[in-house]
């Protein structure tokens, strides 16, 4: 790799590594997170800087690494100018706002919480910016609105955080999901994903039919996240965030990320009716909208977050322009924003750190206490409002130029001039309002806290950033003039337009509607200057009916209803009905391509091939025969006696494994009789929560019986049998001649150095399949585990009187210290047998951990030998015994596990392989010889950790239910053995 290819790679990977170190960090280690983060992002910076040499000539830094090349689906890290600047935002503003937020966050708070949630989000915005897929710009889309989702709602004890967290993951997870079906349509019609192939097929993009439903949906994504009309409800709710996340997410990053795809999908989709009327009206109503609501909050940062919204309109208007210096407008305009909106943002933290409130109405004359304070927040204010000097003042006299030009003559063409003087005058008054009614007037008098000015170190980065204000609205040629134009080029390429950046352009008709807007807007502030002072509200009266929050709600209301109708239809508590749904499900799905080839060819679509049946064989027909015998039986058992009903279970499943030692397939036999047992042990636990039998009242209540339920059953079951059998027997009666088994035959050992196909199958041919198998057995593993930490079996005598419970109870009480007394000799050498096979079984995992490359066995099967050794030990001498001796911590062998194998993963990088690739070499090793070592073993490693851990931790949940249910606890006592059960289920932590 290249030094530029290892910076670029750096700069993607710091955050998140910087993300996982924070998180290990003591709750109270405010001082060592912040001192990390501040490292991570000082060092990010120094490398975007580093790379600015790279590229400014108009070169593109790519760097590809194999991901799933047989798809098309490489990570792809890509950098020009206009990422470039995007990078520098992230870095530099997220570097003066970890330093804000070392003063800002309370001691008291799980600072090093809120550091690893900002690295992680930091991480993922880079992610985007810097993605040269589009499917690996929507998956880092997705992780920023789930990283948004957890710092909104990090003071989770208050409920607008939590209220704010869920609108704001609903409205941009969902927007999400849009962009990544327009992305799909984009990618059938490129026939890629990369960007700089996307970049280069704007003519068949803009030709294909299907371009104005892909423009759509990626649109509804960009709106979503950048809060344009009518989603932009979302964002004022997120204001119940620590400041910090809001100076940094929702001013300078997260809501950039829709327009950063707008930017970069300009070329390819702009120039276009649709374009221009679908994106520039939304910008044009988000900004006047913004803008008027922005006038009536009394919330410093309800102010901020609605003028955000206003901003963000505006910059949207300008790309919905669809002429290239209007888009030099926005991209000069976004990076202006985010300078003085996020030093806005922290001006009002100081502000609410140093007083104890945001309102407007309480805060008045703090100029006196707070000078350096109110001087930092004017200059930074009168940039939002585009006064001359300051950098605002440039990019909106740049906008309203534009507005002025011809585009396509519509009336809202020839309105735009006087709608964008109205907007920026929006932006005079409550940038006024804000300055005036803060910082000067009568000193305020009950205010929470006597206000003074905060520490030096918190104001720096205020500072800082205003000081970017002035400069770049003094000199914007010198300073930002290079980047600026850097960033542009890489967007409009041979396109880019001449453009001015200095400050005086004559008497301009754009310089008299900004004159106007100026002056327009401190008027409107001096004539309703008493109203909004007075005024309790958030906005006039019928504002509140038009609140889009409302609509929200009211979708949400009727999402439930609907979710509650259908639950109400198909729901039910009994398991029964619910498999017989899925089943119906799954066969309906079956049978609709038979259909569907019918109606196509008037034939059924399947035929029986013409291979001889195989000879029968009399002891393979017993097998299957004695398989079937225990199926119905233990079929017809399981209404007279459960434990039964699961031993003949257990007989069908042990008839299956010697099918597939009949049919030479040891790896399934081994799988099957492990998974046998582990699976029979965890249901014997489970078994006895379940209550007696019963017929259902509903049932009862409709006049069907039993036997009608049970040749239902056996008719549904009956279906689906028949009709897998006739598809295996249609698929194995068919010559495969140079099919899929034969390339693996072929190749297990060539290409992966095992001789066990089916092990090399899992771990190296079909690792991306096991990697995410394992991960959903996890996922499985901590459900069932939280679900039974509050889960309470059913009482025996459901719905007697409470006395007879309470007796009952007592009785089970005596009987069981009965038994704990006199059987423990009858009980002593079974332990002991089960207490000794531990390290029996261990070792024999071990070994089938070992040859699983080349012999039956594996990472899977010695997972679950061991397993089954922990299982012996719950049984021989249950939890508690087993927790004195044993530490089990299964939730770190479960992350264990997943880190493990994700590092197999990206270890085959290092040596310029695709992602789990595995390399296989001989070795000589003293005594055991010459010896293969492939690295697809330390992935199997991975699945046996991971096996084991998720076992463990279900065993852990089931043996605390059955210690509870052993004991059947009074009802008085019910509490205190829940607080003693969740104790209990706290050892798998």
């Amino acid at each position: 790799m290249t030094t530029t290819a290892v910076l670029l790679t750096t700069l993607a990977l710091l955050p998140f590594v910087g993300s996982v170190l924070a998180s290990f960090l003591p709750t109270k280690a405010r001082n060592a997170a912040a001192g990390l983060a501040g490292g991570v992002t000082v060092a990010g910076l120094g490398i975007t800087i580093a790379l600015y040499r790279a590229f400014q000539q108009g070169v593109v830094i790519r760097q590809e690494i194999e991901w799933l090349p047989g798809l098309g689906l490489n990570l792809v890290l890509r950098l020009d100018g206009l990422s470039w600047i995007y990078c520098i935002l992230v870095m530099g503003i997220g570097a003066l706002v970890v330093l804000y937020a070392r003063y800002y966050m309370s001691p008291n708070d799980p600072v090093p919480r809120f550091f690893t949630l900002l690295l992680a989000f930091m991480g993922a915005m880079l992610g985007i910016v810097m993605s040269g897929n589009l499917m690996q710009l929507v998956f880092f889309w997705e992780l920023t609105s789930l990283f948004s989702f957890l710092l909104i709602g990090y003071w989770y004890h208050n409920a607008n955080a939590r209220d704010g967290a869920k609108m704001a993951l609903t409205v941009t997870a969902l927007g999400g999901f849009c962009l990544l079906f327009g992305v799909i349509i984009i990618g059938r019609i490129v026939g890629s994903y990369d960007v700089d192939t996307v970049l280069a097929s704007g003519v068949a993009i803009q030709a294909s039919p299907y371009f104005a439903p892909a423009l759509i949906l990626i649109l509804i994504g960009v709106f979503t996240k950048s809060a344009q009309f009518p989603f932009h409800f979302w964002l004022p709710h997120a204001m119940a965030a620590p400041t910090p996340v809001s100076a940094y997410l929702h001013s300078a990053t997260m809501v950039k990320a829709g327009i950063y795809l707008m930017t970069r999908l300009w070329p390819v989709m702009g120039g276009t009716d649709i374009w221009y009327y679908v994106v520039s009206t939304a910008g044009l109503v988000t900004f006047l909208l913004g803008g008027f609501v922005a006038i009536f909050q009394n919330d410093l940062k309800g102010i901020l977050a609605y003028s955000t919204i206003s901003h963000l309109g505006l910059i949207t208007l300008m790309l919905g322009l669809s002429t290239p210096a209007a888009a030099v407008a926005a991209v000069f305009h976004t990076i202006n924003h985010a300078t003085f909106k996020a030093s806005l943002f922290m001006a009002a933290g100081i502000i609410d750190h140093e007083t104890g409130t945001r309102d407007v109405r309480r805060l008045s004359g703090l100029y006196r206490a707070m000078p350096f304070t109110g001087t930092l927040a004017l200059v930074a204010a009168a940039a939002m409002a585009g006064v001359p000097l300051v950098n605002g003042f440039i990019s909106k006299e740049m906008f309203i130029t534009e507005t002025l030009a011809f585009h396509t003559g519509s009336l809202v063409d020839r309105l735009l001039p006087i709608l964008a003087t109205l907007g920026s005058a929006f932006g005079v008054l409550y940038s006024v309002r804000l300055i005036h009614q803060v910082f000067f007037g009568p000193p305020a008098t009950d205010l929470p806290r006597q206000p003074h000015e905060p520490v030096a170190w918190m104001r720096l980065p205020v500072e800082l950033l205003v000081l970017i204000c002035l400069v770049v609205g003094i000199i914007p040629a010198l300073t930002i003039g290079p980047y600026l134009e850097v960033a542009v080029r890489s967007v409009l390429g041979d396109a880019t337009p001449d453009y001015s950046l200095t400050i005086w352009h004559g008497v301009t008709p754009a310089l008299m509607l900004s004159m106007g807007a100026l002056v327009g807007g401190t008027l409107l502030y001096v004539i309703f200057r008493r109203y909004l002072s007075a005024s309790p509200e958030q906005g006039p009266a019928w504002a509140g009916r038009l609140k889009a929050r409302r609509v929200f709600d009211l979708a949400l209301t009727g999402l439930f209803n609907a979710a509650a109708a259908l639950l109400k239809v198909f729901g039910t508590r009994r398991l029964q009905p619910q498999m017989l749904v899925l089943i119906f499900v799954a066969i309906s799905a079956g049978v609709l391509p038979f259909f569907i080839a019918y109606q196509a060819s008037g034939a059924w679509g399947v035929t029986f091939g013409g291979a001889p049946p195989t000879p029968v064989d009399p002891v393979f027909v017993l097998i299957w025969a004695l398989a079937a015998i225990f199926s119905v039986a233990s079929a017809y058992l399981a209404k007279f006696h459960r434990l039964a009903a699961l031993i003949l279970l257990g007989g069908t499943g042990l008839m299956s494994c010697l099918t597939f030692v009949w049919l030479s397939a040891p790896d399934l036999a081994v799988t099957q009789l492990l998974v046998e047992g582990v699976t029979t042990v965890l249901l014997l636990l489970g078994l006895r929560w379940m209550p007696k039998r019963i017929e259902a009242p509903e049932l009862a209540v409709k006049g069907w019986r039993p036997q009608f339920r049970r040749v239902r059953d056996f008719t549904v079951a009956a279906v689906a049998g028949t009709g897998v059998a006739l598809l295996s027997y249609a698929a194995m009666t068919r010559d495969h001649p140079g099919g899929i088994a034969s390339f693996f035959l072929e190749n297990s050992y060539s290409g992966a150095g095992g001789r066990n196909v089916v092990n090399v199958l899992l771990v190296d041919f079909r690792g991306f399949d096991t990697m995410g198998e394992i991960a959903v057995l996890g996922i499985v593993a901590l459900t069932v585990f939280a679900l039974l930490r509050r889960f309470r079996p059913a009482r025996e005598l459901v719905g007697a009187p409470k006395q007879q419970q309470r007796q009952n109870a007592y009785d089970h009480a005596a009987a069981d210290r009965q038994v704990g007394d006199t059987g423990k000799d009858y009980l002593h050498v079974p332990r002991v047998v089960m207490h000794l096979m531990f390290p029996v079984l261990t070792v024999f995992a071990i070994y089938l951990f070992l040859r699983g490359h080349d012999e039956p066995g594996g990472g899977f099967s010695a997972g679950v030998t061991m397993s089954v050794a922990f299982i012996l030990q719950y049984m021989a001498g249950g939890t508690r015994w087993v927790e004195e001796r044993l530490r089990v911590l299964p939730v770190r062998w479960v992350g264990a596990g997943l880190l493990i194998a994700a590092l197999t993963g990206i270890g085959a990088w290092l040596f310029g392989l695709p992602f789990l690739k595995s390399y296989y070499e001989y070795a000589e090793i003293p005594i055991l010889g010459r010896i293969p070592m492939s690295s697809a073993t330390v992935f199997d490693l991975g699945v046996f950790v991971l096996v084991v851990g998720a076992t463990v931790l279900m065993l852990i949940a089931l043996a605390h239910q059955s210690i509870r249910t052993s004991r059947v606890v009074v009802p008085a006592k019910r509490d205190e053995d829940e607080e003693e059960l969740t104790a209990a289920g706290e050892v798998g932590d």
